[in-house]
């Protein structure tokens, strides 16, 4: 008789997994507001999409992996000609999305990007969409598909509230894919078991390390690791579909589940009720093309521009006043190797709006940087500094703000005034403020692919997406 032995009874599945599938399969979308949000999210996602295609280091990533293949009712790419095994497409659609660093943002303790989601979302709902139309039934809906992207926002956003994955060195896309598994195993039908066993999957694997987004190591990985999270949420959620047994204690086993071998031993939480919260307070960057904790300091520094651009040999210093988590994500010091270095440094976003009066993503190219050694020079003379006011007012649930403060000091003495900007163009509470400008940025993405009566067309369907075929409307993006 064994005198060692782990006693084998299959434990119950983890209570948070349970909760996180019964909202994922019966959750039913009443707010207007979250659904017309979605679309608005939607758009902007394909926008930034399009952008992307632009970039040869990200284009030269997309297609199918063997040439040639070709995938029946294979997921369309936007902007492109490809249809993909679903799987690929998710991937591909994802690392376009976020490749530009561009799209809608999700802050709190966690950090991330929900509109990575749609990398899956909308690879498994055209594969699907085509596959009924194939057989006679009736189609599949963009009604279908927004609904879906309210489930991932909030799994992903409301996990992220208290669960700080980037404490124990995990990068934010272990919540990627586990929103995009409970999406597509919606979309795909699951029943409870095989949304438990998917999701269970998903912290049985190994989680992203956040090394490649921060100094010295960042580079153009973070711009396509969603893309991949999205990819590999869809992937477990197929192999459930196909009866794959699931892992029930995957969270709490004290020895080998997640919590005790990749979370410190911290149980992870889930602070508020699932619903619509996180859709209706998503926030957009809406004018520069820069890591969220920094949006409000590129809009302090342009509206500096002109008070200083005939000064910029006189600064002698510039202060930048954040939040703790802008000190501890993109507040660095030394040669910024890359764009995607550049694009993470809150003190190159401030250097190229006061010299530029703007921020655009050629901005982080390397001939730019080339071309402008001042900008190095005015980061050597930046400071950063923590007003813990702005950090704790970037926690509070009424308020979410993203503070920066800039102000600059001549070596005459003299100073500019302290701009401070406390809520980003983008935020729920400058909702309104935003939409004419979010739409601009969406015609100017669509102006990059497209010729002006397609981009109208375009831009006429996003605004009516009601009752859409879902193949109907991948089918108008293709190039």
């Amino acid at each position: 008789m064994s005198t060692h032995a782990d006693l084998n009874l299959r434990p119950d599945y983890d209570p948070l997994l349970q909760r996180l599938a019964d909202y994922a399969l019966e959750y039913r979308v009443e707010s207007g507001e979250a659904l017309d949000t979605a679309r608005l999210c939607l758009m902007d996602a394909l926008g930034c999409a399009l952008l992307a295609l632009g970039v040869p280091e990200c284009a030269r990533l997309l297609g199918p992996l063997a040439e040639g293949t070709r995938v029946p009712c294979g997921a369309r790419v936007p902007g492109t000609a490809f249809r993909l095994d679903p799987v690929k497409a998710a991937w591909d659609i994802g690392c376009l999305i976020r490749w530009l660093d561009f799209n809608d943002t999700w802050l709190a303790a966690e950090w991330g990007h929900p509109s990575d989601n749609l990398g899956a979302i909308l690879a498994v709902a055209d594969h699907l969409a085509q596959r009924r139309v194939a057989r006679g039934d009736r189609p599949l809906t963009m009604d279908a598909v927004l609904e879906a992207m309210v489930v991932a926002y909030e799994i992903q956003g409301v996990l992220a509230l208290e669960n700080a994955f980037n404490r124990v060195g995990l990068d934010h896309v272990a919540l990627v894919k586990l929103a995009s598994c409970a999406a597509s195993a919606r979309l795909l039908g699951a029943n409870r078991g095989q949304m438990l066993s998917a999701l269970s999957h998903v912290f049985a694997d190994g989680q992203a390390l956040r090394v490649y987004r921060h100094a010295p190591n960042t580079g153009s990985r973070k711009s396509w690791a969603a893309g991949d999270a999205a990819s590999r949420g869809l992937f477990l959620a197929r192999l459930a579909m196909r009866g794959e047994i699931g892992v029930p204690g995957v969270l709490s086993e004290p020895r080998w589940g997640f919590q005790a071998v990749s979370f410190a031993g911290a149980a992870l939480t889930l602070p508020r009720p699932l619903g619509s919260y996180v859709m209706e307070n998503i926030l957009f960057k809406v004018r520069y093309p820069a890591e969220f904790h920094g949006q409000t300091a590129c809009e302090a520094a342009v509206r500096l521009h002109p008070r200083v651009r005939d000064r910029l040999h006189e600064i002698r210093r510039i202060r930048i006043t954040t939040q703790q988590s802008a000190i501890r994500i993109i507040s660095k010091a030394g040669p910024l190797d890359n764009a995607a270095d550049r694009d993470h440094c809150l003190q190159y976003m401030v250097a190229v709006a006061l010299l530029q009066g703007d921020v655009r993503a050629e901005h982080y190219d390397d001939a730019f940087h080339a071309a402008h050694p001042l900008l190095d020079s005015l980061r050597e003379r930046t400071e950063v500094v923590e007003e813990p006011r702005y950090s704790r007012e970037y926690l509070e649930a009424d308020k979410r703000s993203i503070a920066n403060a800039v102000q600059v000091f001549f070596t005459d003495g003299s100073c500019s005034e302290r701009v401070e900007v406390a809520y980003p163009l983008g935020h729920r509470r400058r909702r309104a403020e935003s939409l004419p400008l979010l739409e601009d940025k969406f015609r100017r993405a669509l102006a990059t692919r497209f010729c002006a009566p397609r981009s109208d067309r375009l831009l006429a369907l996003c605004r009516d997406l009601a009752g859409r075929p879902v193949q109907e409307f991948m089918a108008a993006w293709v190039a």
